[in-house]
């Protein structure tokens, strides 16, 4: 398993692919809370129902000063389909090498269907304006996820 970030770090910079192809960088959201959650692949039952938690929470998490990032190995073509299908509203972004995935913390050994397997590790870190690491979460489950992230937020 990689090195989990701590809370209270400065979390790794990184720019990487949306999308559509625009390159966008954690600097980007400079002044502002990001939540950057990691998902192992679009489209999939969980990463779906984790994405569309989000989706459905967005309003709620932008209004309490919260933007919301995904990450993915995932290319950044199957991320326009998967953006596309489920009318995603915030920026899903292109970790091919998972270099960004292993910076943070999510990417490791992982138990799947009862094989141990080198992957993404489903991980939702949450950051303030200034890049500093407030709150990390490895190993989430995609259901009610989001709503227990939202009651750890106060939001």
């Amino acid at each position: 398993m990689t090195q989990k970030l701590l809370v209270g770090t400065q979390a790794p910079d990184f720019a990487l692919l949306d999308a559509d192809g625009t390159k966008v960088s954690l600097s980007d959201y400079r002044g502002r809370n990001v939540i950057v959650y990691f998902y192992p692949k679009a489209a999939t039952p969980g990463c779906t129902t984790e994405a569309c938690d989000f989706r459905d929470n967005l309003a709620s998490l932008q209004g309490n000063g919260y933007d919301v990032i995904g990450i993915s190995p995932d290319a950044p073509e199957a991320l326009a389909k998967f953006t596309g299908e489920f009318a995603l509203t915030f920026p899903l972004l292109s970790d091919e090498d998972h270099s960004v995935a292993l910076a943070y913390g999510a990417w490791g050994e992982k138990l799947v269907d009862g094989e141990i397997v080198e992957g993404l590790v489903r991980s939702t870190v949450v950051l303030d304006g200034e890049g500093t690491v407030k709150l990390t979460q490895y190993q989430v489950s995609a259901q009610g996820h989001v709503q227990a992230l939202k009651e750890e937020l106060g939001v």
